[in-house]
């Protein structure tokens, strides 16, 4: 393990950090100009609830400035970079559940099947679910975790998009956008994506395709938005 990872591995480096970038977000979302389309999203969401809130990796920092009134946990992995984000979250007012999906067999030692009956539990009692869609290394390809979530539970799920003018695109896996201060920004949501309590294998893979053209569809919208395309 190198010197930076075994740093990044203590609990009070990963406290700092979390710390840090939750104030650092304040800041984003304190000097830039948010606009929410549709404008009366919290309004058509409010006799929906409890519904489930999914994005993008790389697109869901300020997942906590979305939260209002509304009761939200969020899902964050397991991994140091998941302790950082769940420090981060719960400074900004959004409580936490971990563990995460794999397109491998290694769901269960990831912590997704007791997060999976975590969330189920959470949405029977009136709290709403924020997660990414897509899985890890798997950028923009919506995993088949989400949409069995909202299967067996019944909730509908809303794609949701994150975008500020003054960015910083990272050179990684799920081209993680670094949102900067000052910026013009935009929150665009979908329509719901909903999943027959039904569904088989086919209506799963119909409904997870649904909802990757639904998460690109906001995701360009919402950097329309922000760059002036439209």
């Amino acid at each position: 393990m190198t010197f930076g990872r075994q740093l990044r591995s203590k609990p009070w480096v990963q406290r700092t950090i979390g710390v840090a970038a939750a104030e650092y977000l304040r800041l984003v979302w304190k000097t830039s100009r948010f606009t929410l389309e549709p404008a009366d999203f919290y309004e058509r969401v409010e006799p929906k609830q409890p519904v489930i809130i999914a994005m993008w990796h790389g697109q869901h920092f300020m997942t906590p400035f979305l939260r209002r009134k509304h009761r939200v946990k969020v899902l964050i992995s397991r991994h140091a970079d998941g302790n950082i984000n769940a420090v981060a979250a719960e400074r900004l007012g959004i409580s936490t559940i971990r563990g995460s999906g794999d397109h491998s067999q290694r769901f269960m030692a990831k912590g997704g099947v007791p997060a999976f009956m975590g969330m189920m539990d959470l949405l029977a009692n009136g709290w709403n679910m924020a997660l990414t869609a897509d899985v890890p290394k798997r950028s923009r390809v919506a995993g088949l975790g989400i949409v069995m979530l909202a299967r067996n539970s019944g909730r509908p799920i809303y794609p949701v998009s994150f975008a500020t003018s003054r960015r910083i695109v990272l050179d990684s896996w799920d081209r993680s956008e670094v949102n900067l201060p000052f910026s013009r920004g935009a929150i665009v949501a979908g329509e719901p994506v909903h999943v027959a309590k039904d569904a088989d294998a086919a209506g799963l893979e119909e409904a997870r395709t649904r909802l990757e053209r639904a998460l690109d569809a906001v995701t360009e919208r919402a950097h329309d938005i922000v760059d002036r395309r439209s």
